[in-house]
């Protein structure tokens, strides 16, 4: 995918990208795969805001992406569609049953293009093995965390996660973040890296496109006033004062580590942040 520059014949448009669509081959969703996206505007269930920042946007219908397809599925893909619900985009399938699924569309993958679930599949985009049987080296996508659950890691635009090494029954996966874990070698994953791989250079050149996704304006804390934070107030803040950054709650931000020591995931080999500058 390209990204596409438009013709800035207004202010809005100067600093303006948007993405190609010339790879999506329609505009019509299958409507047994849609559902109803109801958001929260950032509230939970006593409407209290717990994620600031949300709200507005276009309405949005969900499509059904299938992450966790049986064993012994064949298919073909019939379309290469758009999803506004993530970044990458999606293929609609038809498996030897003519039922229709949505998956994540790999790069390379287009109309046409047979999709194979099982051991005995070959290695192809597309074709989802577990990773016993998936060569050392090769790039995967919607892998799986636990046998049977689904994929979960890998599942955004241009994303992929490298076979790195197999011993005794796990697999170690080098995530994008640099981060190396450990898998079962029974849980599954497709191969080839998901498309849209430019989705990350996309320029929003306006404050209204962003509303139009459901984000609100931003306030910077130095500009509120002390009551409302920690930055707020004329008197100086925190700018040259030496006192660490915080959150509108008073938690310290950039640099403090906030992850639980309890928490830490004894499957991670190497975490994303070793052997970076400090």
């Amino acid at each position: 995918m390209a990204i596409k520059q438009l013709n800035p014949i207004t202010p809005g448009q100067r600093g303006m990208t948007s993405q190609d669509f010339s790879s999506i081959t329609t505009k019509k969703p299958v409507k047994s795969l849609l559902v109803i996206k109801k958001t929260a505007r950032g509230r939970n269930n006593q409407g209290r805001i717990t994620t600031r920042h949300k709200g507005g946007g276009v309405k949005q219908y969900y499509r059904i992406v299938n992450f966790k397809l049986p064993v012994g599925t064949t298919a073909v893909v019939e379309q290469i569609e758009y999803d506004p619900n993530r970044s990458a985009r999606i293929a609609r399938i038809k498996d030897q049953t003519n039922t229709y699924h949505y998956i994540l569309a790999a790069d390379g993958m287009k109309i046409g293009t047979k999709i194979l679930v099982g051991d005995e599949s070959p290695i192809e985009v597309g074709n989802r093995l577990t990773l016993e049987n998936i060569p050392l080296g090769s790039n995967i996508h919607s892998v799986e965390l636990q046998p049977g659950r689904g994929a979960q890691l890998a599942r955004s635009a241009g994303s992929s996660v490298q076979l790195m090494a197999k011993d005794n029954g796990f697999a170690q996966l080098k995530l994008p973040s640099g981060e190396i874990r450990l898998v079962k070698i029974e849980c599954m994953a497709s191969v080839g890296i998901v498309g849209n791989e430019q989705n990350q250079n996309v320029k929003i050149g306006k404050a209204g496109r962003n509303r139009n996704r459901g984000i609100r304006p931003t306030v910077r804390g130095v500009a509120m006033g002390a009551y409302d934070h920690p930055h707020g107030g004329g008197d100086g803040g925190r700018h040259g004062t030496g006192k660490a950054p915080r959150t509108p709650w008073g938690q310290k931000t950039l640099g403090y580590k906030t992850r639980s020591r309890k928490k830490v995931s004894t499957m991670i080999v190497k975490g994303r942040n070793e052997g970076k500058r400090r």
